[in-house]
């Protein structure tokens, strides 16, 4: 365990291999790190390390409510890279992770981060909601109805919401069949975070993150940066490449197939795009 601000975190770490570490951000916020076992193929050339955040998984439940907010999320980041001496290392940040990632790069601007990797990355609130939205319109007109009826009732946790809720995350958040995570079991994600940082679903933000954007700032990351994500992904590839190229070395690869979980819908490809920017960045060919 990790001593952070305002409790402790676990944290695992995969490998010993020569390469430069990878420090990866899970999502949420309230979400666990456990689906970052899929990353292991990777330890066998650098040490791959990822920790449950605050409030979640395996680490620290407080109940103080104050303790969710985004500059103590940032705070958590580095204390964990100084306790675990990560004075130069890769940045993978997936979806609020993403956020977390570009939070950190903006406003800590931290030394010794070599690159950054943006899976399926939050970098904007606003924008991702006006996604949601154009991708919510795509759904079926008896699904949609669904969703409007019930959001006018205040009706949220109905079966029927849930199920047209669903829907939505069949198409842009889980599409494809995923591997089971024996690691994952019994490990609980905190719904409170959640709802208080986020909202009651992927598609409407309520909380304390509705208004938050990078957006404008993502050209003070200059590190080689490499945003990733699924062909469905609720964080659409179009809006990604409209980030990448405010920035000066940043690429953009997208899945085939695959949604917002693209890092266990299709693994293979992931990986290959992943350890081939790693390669890239260490070998000079991201400078």
């Amino acid at each position: 365990m990790i001593e952070v601000p305002g409790g402790k975190v676990w944290y695992r770490k995969l490998g010993n291999g020569p390469g430069i570490p990878l420090l990866a951000l899970h999502g949420g916020p309230g979400g666990t790190s456990c689906r970052f076992e899929v990353l292991a193929p990777l330890a066998r050339e650098r040490p791959i390390i990822f920790y449950d955040q605050l409030g979640s998984g395996r680490s620290d439940h407080p109940t103080d409510t104050s303790l969710w907010n985004v500059p103590r999320f940032v705070q958590e980041v580095d204390a964990v890279r100084k306790a675990l001496k990560l004075d130069t290392l890769h940045l993978l940040g997936h979806s609020w992770g993403g956020a977390l990632a570009a939070e950190y790069m903006i406003a800590a601007k931290p030394t010794g981060v070599v690159s950054v990797v943006f899976s399926s990355p939050l970098i904007s609130t606003p924008r991702w909601i006006a996604d949601a939205d154009s991708l919510r319109a795509e759904l079926p007109a008896t699904i949609r109805a669904v969703l409007d009826a019930e959001e006018q009732k205040g009706t949220l946790d109905s079966p029927a919401y849930k199920a047209a809720t669903d829907s939505f995350y069949a198409r842009h958040v889980t599409r494809l069949p995923v591997p089971t995570e024996p690691r994952c079991a019994g490990v609980a994600g905190n719904d409170t975070i959640y709802q208080q940082m986020w909202g009651p679903t992927e598609f409407k933000s309520t909380g304390s993150l509705k208004t938050w954007t990078r957006a404008a700032d993502m050209d003070d990351v200059l590190q080689p940066s490499l945003f990733i994500a699924g062909e469905f992904d609720e964080a659409r590839p179009t809006t990604l490449e409209e980030f990448r190229r405010t920035m000066r070395n940043a690429q953009l690869v997208v899945i085939p197939g695959a949604a917002h979980a693209a890092m266990r819908e299709k693994p293979t490809e992931y990986m290959a795009a992943l350890r081939a920017f790693l390669a890239g960045v260490e070998g000079g060919a991201g400078k």
